[in-house]
């Protein structure tokens, strides 16, 4: 299976440039965004113990990590594949303009501890892309998304709900509430994406065809499976939030893991020859550290703040900055690039687990906490400009076809 946007091609689109060639592929502009957020981000850890900073950056860390480094990955794919997969209209330099502005700007918020303004722009960037999406699904396609989006729906509801949870006052009284907030925002915004997402693009980066489905009964078989595995994600935030805890995190890696494991045909994949390129490995490495951090978490739910850092680091940040390696290999003209062995890949993927084994360390050895959170900041600022270098003349080289 393809896009549906290339099996419908039959001659080469029309090239275009400009504000109209960023707004048909915003990746361009939201994944620079993004990366160099991420380092503003870890950079405020080492800037307060080196006395630089005056206040603790424990929750503009965290927004900027989720809400601008995420939230510019998530955007950037979405508001590229999300339109071909229906086979219709690209973005509208109007929509760019809108959407990274609103992006920019709640970044900006939180970076000046304006938390309250930076969460509301933060929501209305997540509504106004899924209006943009679900406008030209219900009025122009021409096939129907693969089933699995239905999970990127949902990923991109409970970000705007986690974030607008957070504006009320009440919630910051009420632990329980705000607990619900932190997990639909931190956790709820970028997992069920993933496995959305995950379940498509992962076989054909592994060396298979796209995980869509190959008849009716299938893709109905598909959706049933994709919004059960929604609403028990949605149900684990409850279940962990309201008392719950442990038995929230293991149902949540339960339900991801086997939503992967069955939605992935990875014995077909290996059968067809995988490739054995770094990214690939990568990919499976990110996937199997991610997993460590939910199980973990519940198991040791005292250093869950440490210990869910394999999740964020080495599961959502690998993941982000693999998949978007394979987007820009692809529309540079390169695609045949992702699948090669490769020095600079290796690095990544080891710069990004030992970034998520350093934060996570101090669950073991709370002594060490100052000098790993200090470690696991550089180790990603260096991840982040090798990554954005690595790829840097692909920003700006597209494939005609």
């Amino acid at each position: 299976m393809t896009f549906p946007a290339c099996t419908l091609r039959k001659h080469k689109i029309t090239a275009v440039t400009g504000l109209r060639w960023l707004a048909a592929e915003p990746f361009r502009v939201f994944f620079v965004s993004g990366i160099l957020w991420s380092i503003v981000g870890v950079s405020l850890w080492p800037l307060f113990y080196a006395g630089k900073l005056t206040f603790y950056p424990n929750y503009c860390h965290a927004r900027l990590m989720i809400e601008a480094f995420g939230g510019a990955f998530v955007v950037g794919f979405l508001g590229t594949a999300g339109p071909r997969m229906a086979s219709a209209p690209k973005f509208t330099p109007l929509e760019l303009i809108w959407l990274f502005s609103l992006h920019q700007a709640g970044a900006i918020f939180h970076l000046r501890l304006q938390q309250a303004w930076g969460d509301a722009l933060f929501g209305v960037l997540l509504l106004s892309l899924l209006v943009s999406l679900a406008s030209r699904v219900m009025l122009f396609r021409k096939e129907m998304p693969p089933p699995q989006m239905l999970l990127a729906l949902a990923g991109l509801l409970c970000g705007a709900a986690g974030a607008l949870l957070s504006l009320l006052p009440s919630t910051w009284t009420d632990p329980q509430r705000l607990r619900l907030a932190s997990l639909l925002l931190y956790q709820g915004f970028l997992l069920p994406p993933v496995l959305g997402i995950g379940t498509f693009i992962f076989p054909r980066m592994l060396g298979g065809e796209f995980g869509g489905a190959s008849s009716p009964a299938e893709m109905r078989t598909k959706g049933v499976r994709t919004l059960a595995a929604a609403l028990v994600l949605v149900g684990s935030f409850f279940l962990e939030a309201f008392g719950w805890p442990m038995v929230g995190c293991e149902v949540r890696a339960t339900t991801a893991c086997a939503y992967l494991i069955i939605e992935i045909r990875w014995r077909k994949a290996l059968e067809d020859g995988p490739p054995s390129g770094s990214l690939a490995t990568g990919l499976k490495l990110s996937l199997l550290t991610g997993f460590c951090g939910l199980v973990f978490a519940g198991c040791f739910y005292v250093q869950r703040v440490s210990i869910e850092h394999l999740l964020y680091i080495g599961g959502f940040g690998l993941l982000i900055l693999i998949v978007a390696s394979r987007v820009l290999f692809g529309h540079s003209g390169e695609l045949g690039s992702f699948a090669k062995r490769s020095w600079t890949a290796r690095l990544m993927v080891s710069l990004a687990l030992l970034a998520a084994f350093t934060r996570m360390s101090p669950a073991l050895m709370p002594q060490v906490t100052i000098s790993h959170q200090v470690y696991a900041a550089w180790t990603w600022a260096v991840l982040a400009l090798l990554w954005l270098v690595w790829h840097g003349r692909r920003f700006v080289t597209r494939d005609e076809d």
